[in-house]
């Protein structure tokens, strides 16, 4: 059976379209309006569901921890990360507020939980799938606390080695987690191309008992397309209304627009993408009439004549006539009628 998850109406896993989350995160900068076009955005463009972030400070960081360089590009490089993280907390209301306008939109909200109030929080408002950042993903006290939810759990993997994740993977079954999905995941921002390692992401897919996506952080539409043509079931990217604003995240973020490029290009990947079945497509069927080949007299053919390899060819006939394939039937087969040269035969014209 294949692994499948099950998030309110979605059904996301093999034979099912790739699911997109666009990552709004802390691009919303505290600000309910900001949030809510950001919402509109994410509609706009069609994804399936929007995610944000819900944290509170205090219980993710000790004060006075430096930034991580890509964030002293982005914000203020003097203020530490607990500052910083400070001013993009959501409070309950602001959460509901959120959740409210999705429902209006109708849109999925989603948010990543990194401790246990934010997770409790999202387990009261029933968020109907539970995400994790790449950082959790070595915190097996949390994770337990994760799994206990019974929600689907989708879990990204930056930094983390195959033991890791084999582990990560290992706490959330044995604590009661039944549907999971694993996002290959680079944590640095922007992610240059050859740190993407999508054939990681294959390797996941074969190693681990879980739906594989892709959680992409580079630049403009980037490596979501070819992450979906090689079996991600989940793309997640980070989206902003104005890549110039001040904040962690918002220069590596696609526009609203890069963000309608996005979905296209994703789903015009998965059109390219068909089926695993080997057949020719529909539109082939006039082109078949007009460019296979059928057997034809190579010479005149008199009644009583045997088919043989000197007597025969294969040409274009417009679909008349006996299939080239057929080739080995006719073989050795008597006319019962006589034809010129360069005619199609048909199976009428022949017995035994």
């Amino acid at each position: 059976m294949p692994n499948l998850l099950h998030i309110a109406k979605y059904t996301v896993g093999e034979g099912h379209p790739c699911f997109l989350i666009a990552e709004a995160g802390v691009n919303h900068n505290g600000s309910l309006a900001m949030a809510k076009k950001l919402i509109d955005a994410a509609v706009k463009a069609k994804v399936d569901a929007v995610k944000f972030q819900s944290f509170k400070t205090e219980n993710v960081i000790i004060e006075g921890v430096p930034k991580v360089t890509y964030q002293k590009r982005t914000a203020n490089a003097k203020e530490s990360q607990a500052a910083m993280l400070r001013k993009l907390e959501i409070d309950k209301d602001f959460h509901v507020e959120l959740i409210k306008y999705c429902r209006k939109k109708n849109i999925m909200f989603l948010s990543t939980c990194t401790e246990s109030n934010s997770l409790d929080l999202l387990v009261k408002l029933n968020v109907p799938a539970l995400k994790v950042a790449s950082m959790d993903t070595v915190n097996p006290m949390f994770l337990e606390k994760v799994a206990k939810a019974q929600k689907p759990v989708i879990l990204s993997t930056g930094m983390s080695t195959q033991t890791e994740i084999e582990a990560a993977c290992q706490c959330l079954r044995k604590n009661g987690c039944k549907e999971l999905a694993l996002l290959k995941c680079t944590s640095n921002y922007p992610t240059a191309l050859n740190e993407v390692n999508l054939s990681a992401m294959q390797a996941m897919q074969e190693k681990f008992d879980a739906v594989i996506g892709f959680s992409d952080h580079t630049e403009g539409v980037g490596a979501s397309p070819y992450a979906v043509a090689m079996g991600a079931k989940i793309v997640e990217k980070h989206f902003t209304l104005d890549k110039k604003m001040s904040g962690p995240d918002h220069k590596a973020s696609l526009s609203p627009q890069e963000l309608i490029l996005w979905v296209k290009e994703i789903r015009n990947v998965e059109q390219m993408l068909g089926s695993r079945e080997i057949r020719p497509m529909a539109c082939e069927k006039e082109t078949s009439r007009a460019l296979r080949k059928s057997l034809v007299s190579l010479v005149p053919l008199k009644k009583g004549d045997s088919i043989t390899r000197r007597n025969i060819t294969a040409k274009r006939t417009g679909g008349t006539g006996i299939s080239s394939i057929d080739f080995y039937k006719a073989l050795g087969l008597k006319m019962v009628k006589e034809i010129p040269q360069d005619q199609p035969i048909h199976w009428s014209y022949l017995g035994k």
